[in-house]
């Protein structure tokens, strides 16, 4: 299985706002997001759902700069694309 199927597979939450949000993420800005944002999302799928969602939906407060850059990202709608880059 290729890195980005792994991604994809690990991105199946037990919530369907959070499965989607982050398979968006893996399908349209994994691959061009700087290396450092790569490294968090995978450390942000090691993380609880609870959590994740909190981030996600701001009911709490990323703890790092580069995490809430990246939940920035991840919670970006496809309109938006203009202002990922």
């Amino acid at each position: 299985m290729s890195e980005l199927g792994k991604l994809r597979w690990r991105c199946r939450r037990g919530m369907r706002e959070l499965d989607v949000l982050l398979t968006r993420y893996v399908e349209e800005r994994y691959r061009d997001a700087p290396a450092a944002h790569q490294d968090a999302f995978k450390q942000l799928l090691e993380a609880q759902d609870g959590t994740i969602y909190a981030y996600c939906f701001g009911r709490e407060r990323p703890p790092t700069a580069l995490l809430s850059s990246l939940i920035e990202q991840i919670t970006l709608h496809p309109f938006d694309d203009r202002h990922s880059r």
